[in-house]
């Protein structure tokens, strides 16, 4: 199944790894290095504000997604797919 994390992007469930919230975690150091040593497979996806980071992996390939969509809405929008997939 397929999530919208906005703009006009769209990826599959399955890949996410994790779902931050940029507000709460940009000031880490920690991010910080994650973002600098990962900078060549971030993903901007739209001009917006940004309000979280989505890490997906897939065929051993990594990218982190820059989404104007909040953390909240993002899960809920997976969980939603995971319930209607169960049944």
């Amino acid at each position: 199944m397929y999530i919208h994390i906005g703009g006009d992007t769209v990826i599959e469930r399955k890949s996410i790894v994790g779902i931050m919230e940029i507000e709460n975690t940009s000031t880490s150091k920690i991010t910080k290095d994650f973002f600098r040593k990962n900078g060549k497979k971030v993903i901007n996806i739209s001009d917006d504000l940004p309000r979280s980071f989505i890490i997906t992996k897939d065929n051993n390939k990594s990218k982190i997604y820059i989404s104007p969509i909040s953390t909240a809405t993002l899960y809920k929008r997976c969980r939603e797919r995971k319930i209607k997939e169960n049944g």
